[in-house]
């Protein structure tokens, strides 16, 4: 089966084979194959020979004249540039945009080839979908994969190679969306419901309700992460399932649990003193908080249905576990909390993050603002 968007194949004999460009004659593509026992040594080979064929500066041959590489041969050695030091979430992230968005727009295409107005077309493209049925993506998608071209162009520059097109010339507008908050009165129906039905589940989400923490942090959290004593939680790690990108894996997915996204997302947050009681009557040294077991855990994905039982149970419209964040972060300004504090607490890299993302002024908290006037000046 070929791998798509790679020109890698399997062939009838059990061996990968893998395809790439490596140079032009009579402005027809002359192709050069490497094989391997398996989809990753034909992959690691065919790496090794494009950069080879892109840092050599003798002469071309007088048959086949030596050119820009495609956008997946730049693409591809752009990713494994970055393995190293990224983390194994973002390098899934970013092969997924290239394998669906970027080489099948652009894959065959010399990297000096394309064109501002092909990556308007394409930018649009991604925006609209087009007729034959191919997803439309959200601004924020569209942002993310033309950041990438941006890279990659970064990348082939650097390298001395030509090319044409400028990131800048699209400019994808960025609509704010709908965040979900629990009102009041949903957030005490939920409360209401998870004392009533006191399991690991509930003890969970009362976490989350309760100091900000994101699903992944809370499926990867252990009881050694949190400190009775000092009435303190301490985050980590995050947990998610990663598409695996070993073509010889005999799953499609993995679970991943490593430190989370960024370091502003290490942090502690001081425990609230009305879930102490929850917590110490749940300890188990060394488990998981989600299972007590400490070789058993529950995924994302799991907590999330888990979730969105309780709510239809609760009579409570459709949300995510990630809502419990959000109106944590509302929860917590309405009450006068210091923002920067709650920039801490939430794992923010700056203020202007929290503000921006997380808090949303309820009607009441505007009018209670604006009656402050009220006792500044005074009409007679």
């Amino acid at each position: 089966m070929a791998r798509k968007g790679e020109n890698i194949f399997k062939r009838a004999d059990g061996r990968w084979e893998a395809r790439y460009i490596k140079g032009r004659k009579n402005n027809k593509a002359v192709y050069g194959y490497v094989f391997g026992k398996s989809y990753l040594e034909a992959k690691e080979k065919k790496a090794a020979a494009i950069s080879a064929l892109l840092a050599d500066t003798g002469k071309p041959s007088l048959s086949v004249t030596k050119q820009q590489p495609t956008m997946m041969e730049i693409g591809n050695l752009w990713l494994d540039s970055l393995k190293p030091a990224r983390k194994k979430s973002t390098i899934v992230k970013y092969d997924s945009q290239l394998r669906n968005h970027i080489f099948p727009a652009f894959g065959d295409k010399c990297i000096d080839e394309i064109a501002n107005e092909d990556l308007i077309a394409f930018g649009n493209r991604l925006l609209t979908g087009n007729s034959n049925g191919s997803e439309k993506l959200s601004p924020k998608s569209v942002s993310d994969i033309l950041s990438r071209m941006k890279s990659i162009r970064r990348f082939a520059l650097i390298r001395g190679y030509e090319v044409r097109y400028i990131p800048d010339c699209i400019t994808v507008p960025q609509a704010p969306g709908d965040i979900r908050v629990f009102s009041l009165t949903e957030e005490k129906v939920l409360l209401h419901y998870l004392k009533e039905h006191p399991d690991l589940t509930s003890l969970g989400i009362i976490l989350c309700l309760f100091t900000g923490i994101r699903v992944g942090e809370l499926c990867a959290l252990t009881w050694s992460d949190i400190s009775l004593t000092d009435r303190e939680l301490h985050v980590k790690r995050t947990m998610q399932r990663l598409k695996n990108l070993d073509g010889n894996a005999k799953k499609k997915t993995y679970i991943d649990i490593d430190e989370p996204k960024s370091r502003c997302s290490i942090r502690t947050i001081p425990i609230p003193d009305n879930i102490m009681e929850d917590l110490s009557g749940s300890y188990v040294s060394g488990a998981y908080v989600l299972t007590g077991k400490a070789k058993r855990y529950v995924e994302p994905r799991t907590m999330e249905n888990r979730f969105k039982s309780i709510l239809k149970k609760c009579g409570i419209a459709d949300a995510t576990v990630h809502t419990c964040r959000h109106s944590f972060a509302t929860r917590c300004v309405e009450a006068g909390f210091d923002i920067k504090s709650l920039s801490e607490i939430l794992g923010h890299a700056n203020v202007n993050i929290t503000l921006n993302r997380y808090i949303h002024p309820t009607m009441q908290m505007k009018r209670e603002n604006m009656n402050k006037l009220s006792g500044l000046f005074a009409v007679k």
